[in-house]
């Protein structure tokens, strides 16, 4: 999958705005409270919806009041997310809209249309098309259909008007449409990362993918140890370049049922636990167990992956999260580094503004001077440094 753009309108600081013509690799910047996170808590947003309803997940994003804590203030239009996006590089442009409104006081989804255009002309295919609880979704496989009159069309009604048409029905194969787009929403992976929870024991169980908090790192270490042995070497490989001192990682599991992460240092005859070594050295292999994961995300999200890490692994670290795009899997990152940043490339930068209240969306690849120097061998952090990036501060 791979996301070419993301409008938002009356979505928190977002009044109306649209990130366009999306990279593999996205490079988000912008001072505190510029926004930056609420661009992540769409995704969080549409991945809750769907594993519950819109107001569950209005709730988890604005608390007691949710609806009007989402809505931006001082609006009073429904709330609106669009995204564009190719299931694959050579699939139709594909457009999922979403309006949601309030009514006697709870949120509904008073209008939801999945849709794509075959060519470069003429009205684009509605493939699902629900307002308030009721619509059509069409059943046939898009490959097989080449006029819009053949078309199979089949009504449906949902339990509550509060529920997403693509939760219902993504869970059948006759409306593939759907499916593809369930789908791809409930494995995109938004990290929100807890050194504490990653350093404690778990239970002994069985993860293939590292968890949104990180907690279940052992249980992915023993994963790709017994079942992906050449990941867990390369991951070995990267972290004893990283890290000083690291010779061997493993999982370990006690007596009473719990597994442990053990790092073994060259210069000591006994392996020591994971609470004991240092912050940047846990978070440094669960990036590395997140990048180099078997089965890419179709969608990525970290914030401000610098926190805990030495300045000078953060080139390598985003040439890292580029060749995990260049895989499939689309990652978006946000970042108060200029180290970080100086491994950007000019297309892959955004940066947000807050202007009156709301936050506009700014290119780097459409700001000429930033172009310039960029073509003339400057590098984008220390541009930013400079400040190069109006109304972005980098502190």
């Amino acid at each position: 999958m791979k996301i070419e753009s993301i409008r938002l309108k009356n979505f928190k600081s977002f009044k109306d705005s649209e990130l366009s013509a999306l990279p593999e690799l996205c490079i988000i910047v912008g001072a505190n409270g510029a926004g930056k996170s609420t661009i992540f808590s769409v995704f969080g947003f549409l991945r809750d919806a769907m594993n519950s309803n819109v107001n569950a997940a209005l709730a988890r994003l604005g608390g007691s009041r949710g609806f009007q804590e989402v809505r931006s203030r001082n609006s009073q239009g429904p709330i609106e997310i669009e995204l564009k996006f190719r299931v694959k590089q050579d699939s139709p442009l594909t457009t999922y809209f979403l309006q949601i409104n309030e009514k006697q006081g709870k949120a509904q989804v008073e209008r939801e249309v999945l849709k794509y255009r075959r060519g470069s002309s003429g009205q684009p295919w509605h493939f699902l098309d629900f307002s308030n609880g009721k619509g059509t979704a069409v059943t046939n496989e898009l490959d097989s259909v080449t006029d819009v009159k053949d078309l199979n069309r089949e009504e449906q009604t949902l339990k509550s008007p509060d529920i997403l048409a693509i939760k219902g029905l993504a869970q059948f194969e006759r409306f593939p449409a759907v499916m593809a787009l369930g789908n791809l929403i409930e494995n995109w992976h938004i990290s929100d990362f807890h050194i504490s929870k990653a350093r404690s024991e778990q239970e002994a169980g069985y993860a293939e993918h590292l968890s949104r908090e990180g907690e279940n790192l052992s249980l992915v270490i023993e994963y790709l140890y017994k079942h992906a042995k050449p990941t867990f070497e390369k991951i070995l490989s990267l972290l004893k370049m990283r890290v000083p001192g690291i010779s061997q990682i493993e999982s370990k599991t006690t007596e009473e049922g719990r597994v442990l992460l053990k790092f073994q240092d060259g210069s000591f005859e006994d392996p020591f636990l994971a609470r004991y070594v240092s912050d940047g050295t846990i978070k440094m292999l669960a990036y590395l167990a997140l990048l180099y994961d078997p089965t890419p995300h179709p969608l990525l999200c970290v914030e401000e992956p610098e926190n805990q890490l030495y300045p000078k692994l953060l080139w390598e670290l985003a040439e890292e999260f580029r060749a995990y795009a260049h895989r499939g899997g689309q990652v978006f990152v946000s970042t108060h580094s200029p180290d970080f940043l100086n491994a950007a490339r000019l297309e892959e930068v955004f940066w947000l503004v807050k202007k009156e209240g709301y936050t506009q969306v700014r290119r780097a690849k459409d700001d000429e001077q930033l172009a310039a120097y960029m073509a003339e061998g400057d590098q984008m952090g220390y541009l930013w440094e400079q400040g190069f990036f109006e109304g972005a501060d980098p502190q």
